[in-house]
């Protein structure tokens, strides 16, 4: 409990901002060092804003992430968020989000003095697989440096004298750029090609999936093959599979299974469900999920349609006989 009671009261000594001593580091090979600006400081909320990537593509904290940070409650703070001089932030988004929910007015940060490219850099390294931001949106993020890697690239290869004076890259030297913001955003080539072509294709439904974790990048690759129509069908068709699985497997760890007990429902199953009105019938939703046995799984919707259907026949069979 002293520890509990000692982050506690370090979380509340960050009400009044200080600035403490400035420190610096020298980082570099060999005799080239430079010099970096490193301050630990008490920044007030309003002073920080999200990278102008970050806001530009609209991301956004996970709610799941959100939660759970709140369940942390003061230990959500014991870590400082990391940023630049001018306020940017790097690493802390869920925290900064959850401090102006709770109307914090100021969080402790690490401040680092980076240039723009290497703010947005270490914005994408920071927030790996297990901090954060989904492949998808670090590979976002990493091709906000495909211009200036093209650029590069081209001045490369006017310097070698190859195609002098042209603007066309080589096959090889588009897959290298693609391996630079591949290595960046921690994944493999072949997703930053799959991105690229589903940013062009994709309608917008399946971006923000994407942005929000509900569907995988290969996936959507698939689906930006169809038409716009088909693309939403086929993301709502996954969303509402993937709901009743997960709904489905709920219940099944929830209960155990008696294979020995057959009720008359079941048995009339089928006959009351050849009994149904056809416009019933046609929204009624068939998956296929993987778990064992033999089972089929009603909503309450359709078993009070099957009881409704069961009375209607029994009404029927007394008034001819």
């Amino acid at each position: 409990m002293g520890l509990f009671r000692g982050n506690a009261e370090a979380v509340r000594r960050l009400e009044t901002p200080t600035r403490p001593p400035e420190q610096t580091i020298s980082e570099g090979p060999g005799l080239v060092h430079r010099t970096r600006r490193v301050r630990l400081v008490a920044c007030p909320l309003d002073e920080l804003r999200p990278h102008p990537a970050y806001a530009r593509h609209s991301l956004s904290v996970p709610a799941d992430r959100l939660s759970a940070l709140t369940r942390l409650g003061d230990l959500a703070f014991c870590n400082p968020l990391t940023i630049t001089p001018d306020g940017i932030v790097l690493d802390g988004y869920a925290r900064w989000e959850l401090a102006r929910l709770q109307g914090r007015s100021s969080l402790l940060c690490i401040e680092y003095d980076l240039a723009e490219d290497e703010a947005l850099r270490c914005l994408i390294q920071l927030h790996g697989r297990s901090s954060g931001l989904n492949d998808f949106c670090r590979i976002l993020l990493g091709l906000e440096h495909e211009p200036d890697l093209r650029e590069a690239a081209r001045a490369n290869q006017q310097a070698g004298g190859e195609s002098k004076g042209s603007t066309k890259l080589t096959e090889a030297q588009r897959r290298d750029v693609r391996q630079q913001i591949a290595a960046t955003a921690g994944v493999s080539v072949g997703n930053v090609s799959k991105v690229k072509e589903i940013l062009t294709k994709a309608v917008p439904e399946i971006i923000v999936a994407l942005k929000n974790g509900d569907t995988r990048i290969h996936r959507a690759w698939q689906w930006v093959r169809f038409t716009p129509a088909q693309q939403r069908a086929a993301l709502e068709q996954y969303r509402s599979q993937k709901g009743v699985s997960k709904a489905i497997g709920r219940l099944v760890s929830r209960h155990k299974r008696n294979d020995s007990t057959i009720t008359p429902e079941n048995a009339d199953l089928v006959r009351l469900l050849r009994g149904l009105e056809s416009r019933t019938l046609d929204s009624v939703n068939v998956f296929v999920i993987q778990t064992p046995g033999r089972t089929i799984f009603l909503t309450e919707e359709l078993v009070r349609s099957l009881s409704a259907q069961k009375e209607l026949q029994l009404r029927c069979d007394t008034n001819s006989r």
